[in-house]
């Protein structure tokens, strides 16, 4: 069973928006930093964005810069990911994840827990 549950994803022509949400299964974020990785088809699965537990200083991949926002409501234990100007090569599973810091979770590697991901596809 995943730790948290994604919701938001779906079909998109090229150019237009989605907001993706993540919410943890049965408890809070507690003090974890939050981002977002993707997996298309055949490829690695990549960093995407995270933000700190108190929502400053997001950081994100430079494929997304000035696309795509990363931010959290902590009161509803929810992430967001908002991604505009969508392009084909953003479509893939989309998965939430959480860590230590805004650092550790920039990886694959330092990511502590996953949820069970979201299909974004954009056609073009």
């Amino acid at each position: 069973q995943a730790d948290f549950v994604e919701s938001g994803g779906g079909l998109v022509q090229a150019g237009g928006s989605l907001k993706l949400s993540c919410t943890k299964s049965g408890g809070s974020f507690f003090s974890a930093a939050m981002g977002w990785f993707r997996q298309a088809p055949g490829k690695e699965r990549e960093f995407v964005a995270a933000v700190a537990y108190s929502g400053r200083s997001p950081i994100s991949a430079d494929s997304v810069k000035g696309r795509f926002t990363i931010s959290r409501d902590n009161a509803k234990n929810t992430v967001y990911l908002e991604m505009n100007n969508l392009k084909p090569e953003d479509t893939g599973v989309y998965y939430c994840a959480s860590g230590r810091s805004t650092t550790a979770i920039s990886t694959v590697q330092g990511v502590d827990l996953w949820g069970q991901g979201t299909q974004v596809t954009v056609s073009s």
